[in-house]
């Protein structure tokens, strides 16, 4: 292991790497290391503009594999930002070559990643509202004919003052139908749904539902006053085992779901 420095801010790898292109970019003033994706990020900071940075070429310390596989997935990741523009997910600004390496840059989101936000703490009608900021971009998703490979908590980020919610990670969504050659996939097993625990099995947008079922438990699940209610059986038949008993389409899933919080919001008075 050794650090490095850049801008005064420490940062561990498995072996010394060149960051000199990043002066370009602005100031460092945050550096997250710990992904096992073989990705570098770096917060920075030009003309009083913060930008998101995402790196692959260099070893991080929880990276297993060759730094060229991370850069390839980069690439192939610029591509899905491109292609699935949209108002709820982070903007990718610029993209290059960097030596050996591979470099995103993205609009700096203000807010905590949801994985690290106490969001239960939050009215219920908050995180309804953020529910359907990710049903509607999903649905977007399903237009562009791609699944949500390794969508969790920790590819949003949640503002509270603006109460706003971003995805912020779309590395890994792949194109439909996809494959299972993995065995287990990347991901949270929280939101993953059976076929993605066995190798050979399709991915397909049903997969998308179970995803989009598993969200609505994890954000509303511990409201004991919701269990039984309208909005927990549309949930929970969206978390089928089967495919075929699931909704087939997150477009019907959520149109489902709307009807469904508006009874459920009438039965307790809202």
């Amino acid at each position: 292991m050794i650090q490095q420095s850049v801008d005064g801010v420490s940062f561990a790898l498995k072996e010394e790497h060149n960051f000199r292109w990043l002066k370009k970019h602005g100031r460092v003033f945050k550096v997250w290391d710990e992904q096992d994706s073989g990705n570098l990020c770096f917060g920075v900071e030009r003309n009083g503009v913060r930008r998101f940075i995402k790196y692959a070429g260099a070893k991080p310390l929880k990276f297993i594999g060759n730094p060229e596989d991370a850069v390839a997935r980069l690439e192939k990741a610029k591509l899905r930002y491109e292609f699935m523009k949209h108002a709820n997910l982070v903007r990718l600004v610029h993209h290059e070559k960097v030596g050996d390496g591979y470099m995103l840059e993205f609009d700096w989101i203000e807010g905590v990643s949801l994985r690290k936000y106490s969001f239960e703490t939050l009215p219920l009608h908050e995180r309804l509202h953020m529910l359907t900021n990710i049903f509607t971009f999903h649905e977007h998703v399903e237009k562009k004919q791609f699944v949500a490979v390794d969508f969790y908590d920790a590819s949003m980020i949640y503002d509270e003052s603006s109460q706003t919610l971003k995805v912020c990670d779309i590395d890994l969504y792949e194109k439909i139908p996809y494959t299972n050659e993995m065995d287990r996939l990347w991901g949270s097993s929280r939101f993953m749904a059976p076929e993605e625990f066995q190798i050979g099995e399709e991915l397909d947008a049903r997969t998308n539902v179970y995803r989009m079922g598993a969200t609505a438990f994890v954000l509303l699940g511990k409201d004991q006053s919701l269990a039984e209610s309208p909005i927990h059986k549309v949930a929970k038949r969206a978390m089928s085992k089967r495919k075929e008993d699931r909704f087939q389409t997150v477009k019907a899933f959520h149109d489902i779901w709307k009807q469904a919080v508006d009874v459920s919001m009438e039965v307790r008075g809202y």
